[in-house]
Formats: C-alpha cells, sequence, structure tokens
C-alpha cells in the first residue's frame, strides 16, 4: 500500500502532468512556443472564435493569464481580436494565417511526443488512460452540476 504523498491521486495526477508538460515543452520550445501558447493555438484552430471565457476554460488558464498570453500572440500576429460571428457586439479570439502555420510546425513535435508515451507506456494503456482521465473528468463534473449528491463539492456514491 502506498502512504504518504504518494497515495494522493491529486499528487499523483500533478506528478504525471508535470512529467508530460516537461516534456511536451522540449517538443514546443522549438518554435518560441509554450505549453499554454500551444494549447491556445490548439484551442483556436477549429476556426470558429472563441471567447475569452470559453477559452479560458478550454485551456486550463485563469483569465489574467490568458489575457496576457493573448496579449503576447498578438504580438507576434499568431492570433487576432475580432467580432464573435455569432454575436457582433462581442469579441471573440481567432487563429490567424501565421499561427496555423506555426501550428502547424509544432504538430510534428507534439506527435512525436505522444508516441515516446505510447513507446514507454504502451499504445493501449496510453489511449486507456486517455479514456479513464476524460471518464474521471465527466464524473467529477456531473457530480459537482448534481447538488444532491455533491457534499463538500464531490459526489458521493
Amino acid at each position: 500500500m502506498t502512504t504518504g504523498l504518494g497515495s494522493s491521486l491529486a499528487y499523483l495526477l500533478s506528478r504525471a502532468e508535470r512529467s508530460v508538460n516537461r516534456a511536451l515543452a522540449a517538443a514546443v520550445t522549438a518554435e518560441d512556443v509554450s505549453v499554454e501558447q500551444w494549447r491556445i493555438l490548439r484551442a483556436l484552430a477549429d476556426g470558429r472564435g472563441h471567447s475569452m471565457g470559453d477559452l479560458a476554460e478550454a485551456v486550463l488558464m485563469p483569465h489574467p493569464t490568458l489575457t496576457k498570453a493573448i496579449d503576447r500572440l498578438i504580438d507576434r500576429s499568431l492570433v487576432y481580436r475580432g467580432h464573435d460571428p455569432a454575436d457582433r457586439r462581442k469579441v471573440a479570439v481567432f487563429l490567424a494565417d501565421r499561427g496555423s502555420e506555426l501550428l502547424d510546425r509544432v504538430e510534428g513535435g507534439v506527435a512525436e511526443h505522444h508516441r515516446l508515451i505510447e513507446a514507454v507506456y504502451g499504445t493501449e494503456r496510453t489511449e486507456r488512460l486517455m479514456r479513464d482521465l476524460e471518464g474521471l473528468v465527466t464524473a467529477l463534473d456531473e457530480s459537482a452540476a448534481t447538488p444532491e449528491r455533491a457534499p463538500g463539492g464531490l459526489g458521493r456514491s
């Protein structure tokens, strides 16, 4: 039985996230892009434009940190702000052509990073882990959205 920090799911997830992101950072820094900036570019690649609030949630960044990151990406002409196609009174962020080109270059390194994880952990285990983590997030989100099941914010079965 594992004890100490190793017995904490939150700790183990954070440790795994750091390890994965450390290697991912090495894959994207060749293009002078951080992991967080890559997430932003990847989220914007759908071409729909996103509000800052939606983007902050999608890329797992606090709004003030995202604003600074977007400003830096705008300075590099990788993204731009424009009217939201659904509501022209609102502002959305879009991927610029230059950002799309940079994302294309970075994606090769990101794909290689994923292949390396599969090589050391196994393709099947990696795919299962990704499904399990998605399932965990979904279950926790659903539990938090159901107050009667969520004393203290987490549901109990």
